[in-house]
């Protein structure tokens, strides 16, 4: 997977962008975190889901796709990189302390918003039932962006409301067992509009040995063989002017009522 990296960008999508910042220093009993491919949440979100986990919260990772397509090598077949990449996943779940994680197996590069693909959403929110769901920005303007990125952010923010919470929508689900949940707010990471930092001083370590798990894609991401370097400087950068060391961005959405 390659994405434009924050720390050379020239558009308002790099951490430039001016608007003051909340602090989220209140850790959620639970959390679901929404990715379109493994690396994904390790890479946008691994210090924060590291320190969450540490203090206590239930962190869900559900992985969309099984990133079979996660390659620049026209010899790879699909189904033995899938399987390098949930293994790849596994290990990096567990370096990060997450509770449970879901492999939902989609094709990678192949993600459509479908009343099919919203409802297996529905359907872990009213399963794990967080109060936070993290999940891709799906509105990055100016950004060459992965479309498996875009649609999991419109369709996760989509399930978070009003599909969750209310009654009648999916109601197999409500028949299975399973009551309407309303989630109190989503975290956008990878956004171009932060509002809020969450302080990782002490995790980004445990974030960078999580997303060198991902052997596999290190030399098409960003952070290149050195996870940790890449990481510190980002999170370095993103905590300027708050008066701690280290932080993460996202673009909070409080649920309505």
């Amino acid at each position: 997977m390659f994405i434009l990296d924050p720390l050379t960008a020239s558009s308002d999508n790099d951490y430039s962008y001016t608007m003051p910042l909340e602090t989220l220093d209140r850790i959620p009993a639970r959390a679901l975190v929404v990715a379109a491919h493994p690396d994904d949440a390790e890479l946008f979100a691994g210090a924060t889901l590291a320190k969450w986990a540490a203090s206590g919260c239930l962190v869900t990772v559900a992985i969309c796709t099984n990133g079979g397509a996660g390659t620049v090598d026209p010899g790879a077949f699909r189904t033995a990189l899938a399987g390098i990449r949930a293994a790849e996943q596994r290990a990096a779940a567990n370096a990060l302390g997450i509770a449970t994680l879901v492999l939902m197996d989609f094709a990678d590069g192949a993600l459509e918003d479908t009343a099919a693909f919203r409802g297996d959403i529905v359907k872990l929110i009213r399963e794990f039932r967080p109060h936070t769901v993290l999940t891709h920005d799906p509105y990055r303007p100016g950004v060459l962006d992965h479309r498996d990125h875009r649609i999991t952010g419109t369709v996760v923010r989509d399930a978070v409301y009003p599909f969750a919470r209310d009654a009648l929508h999916y109601p197999e689900h409500i028949a299975a067992g399973l009551e309407p949940h309303k989630v109190s707010e989503v975290l956008l990471w990878e956004t171009g509009e932060p509002n809020c930092i969450v302080e990782v001083s002490g995790f980004v370590a445990v974030q960078a040995d999580a997303l060198a798990c991902h052997r596999s894609q290190l030399p098409g991401l960003p952070c290149g063989e050195n996870p940790y370097q890449w990481l510190e400087t980002r999170a370095r950068r993103a905590a300027e002017g708050t008066g701690f060391a280290y932080g993460e961005q996202f673009r909070r959405l409080v649920a309505p009522a």
